[in-house]
């Protein structure tokens, strides 16, 4: 495996017969980091080349983010990448892609980018976009790997790639989490025992709203199959004293009337996990929950059916954590721990981490950057994340 600092080395670089795939990290990589390297490594076959990025992007470190704290492990993450299956580890100075210093001309994020993690961190999907499209000039790839944990940086990446014309396909990746359920991030390593404990507060709420959402329509489905009125049901089960039996037909009627409750269902029982979780010690301190469409990140209405995205973002001592979770709503719909993945990969590298190649924020497959997750047959049309068409 080649360890390269220039563009021109990378230029110099034999390109092989096959496809090249980049994986753009921030560093620090962990597991998220090498699912998505292996992806890519699956999608090219063995004549293709994989390259992984490792740059710790100023521009998308806004007043107070921890630039000067974010971890460099290169020697490490060299080996890492060379054991996920990398060709090339591309690790170029500020000097090297910025070599005027920052640059007067930027490419902006556009009205997605000032929602959510925008609204919370001005300016940041601006500098992610910036530098994944220097890094995909200096790479030249085929395809481009980010993980599904940094959903809207995948997104708007999608977005740039489709709307400015970039030849390289954009492949998203899905979340990797760890035994309990935390996503992996470069930055989980800042938590504490007890702020770790306090932090699977974010995944425990999106599977609560998972689970929830899943139990709704359990009910229905058995409201719809009965062949009598629920509710004469539940006054019959009462009579005879039968108390279980009486509530859950209570339930059934419940479903069974009026429309669908499953986007408010799914923000309650989300929000009464984090709730909960503001009251422990050390406490989570929520930043957002939203419950969004994929193709543009606003939020969905109560009456919405189809694919949506529930994002949440929260601050446990001084570490910040996004996550997010695919859920679908309306008749047939099933929905999972992690977003349906494009044919690519995102890293999710690092949140500000997120960006950055391979930065998807500091977790790969989590959110640090591109990268992470298990890649699916190329889309035939164009795609938003999780698969939305646009």
């Amino acid at each position: 495996m080649h360890l390269l600092h220039t563009a021109a080395a990378l230029r110099d670089l034999p390109r092989g017969t096959g496809a090249r795939a980049v994986v753009m990290t921030m560093g620090a990589l962990h597991e998220g980091h090498a699912t998505l390297i292996r992806a890519a490594r699956r999608r090219v076959g063995p004549q293709g080349q994989v390259v992984v990025t490792v740059f710790v992007n100023p521009l998308q470190f806004g007043a107070g983010e921890d630039l000067d704290r974010y971890p460099r492990t290169l020697d490490a993450d060299t080996e890492l990448a060379a054991a996920a299956g990398a060709d090339v580890v591309f690790a170029p100075s500020a000097d090297e892609v910025y070599p005027g210093g920052e640059p007067q001309i930027r490419i902006a994020a556009g009205p997605m980018g000032t929602l959510l993690e925008g609204a919370s961190r001005p300016g940041h999907f601006d500098g992610v976009l910036t530098v994944v499209a220097k890094l995909l000039h200096l790479t030249a790839p085929d395809l481009a790997f980010f993980g599904q944990k940094d959903a809207q940086q995948l997104a708007v990446i999608t977005r740039m790639a489709a709307d400015l014309n970039f030849p390289a396909e954009i492949v998203g990746v899905p979340t990797v989490r760890e035994d309990d359920g935390l996503a992996l991030s470069s930055r989980n390593r800042y938590l504490s025992a007890p702020e770790r404990r306090t932090a699977l507060a974010l995944s425990a709420a999106l599977f609560a709203a998972r689970d929830r959402l899943a139990a709704e329509e359990a009910l229905r489905a058995r409201a719809a199959s009965t062949g009598h009125p629920a509710q004469d049901r539940a006054a019959a089960l009462a009579a005879l004293g039968e108390d279980r039996a009486a509530a859950d037909a209570h339930a059934v009627a419940y479903a069974a009337a009026g429309p669908p409750h499953g986007p408010s269902t799914a923000r309650a029982a989300a929000r009464a996990v984090l709730d909960d979780a503001a009251r422990l010690d050390p406490p989570l301190t929520l930043d957002y929950l939203a419950l969004v469409d994929p193709s543009d990140f606003t939020e969905i209405p109560d009456a919405y059916e189809g694919e949506a995205l529930l994002a949440v973002a929260a601050r446990v001592g001084t570490t910040r954590l996004i996550d997010n979770i695919r859920l679908v709503f309306g008749a047939g719909g099933r929905s999972g721990p992690t977003a349906a993945p494009q044919d690519g990969t995102l890293t999710d590298a690092a949140t500000p981490d997120a960006v950055t190649p391979g930065a998807a924020t500091p977790d790969a497959a989590t959110s640090d950057g591109p990268a992470s997750g298990s890649p699916a047959a190329p889309p035939t049309t164009p795609q938003g994340p999780l698969g939305a068409t646009r």
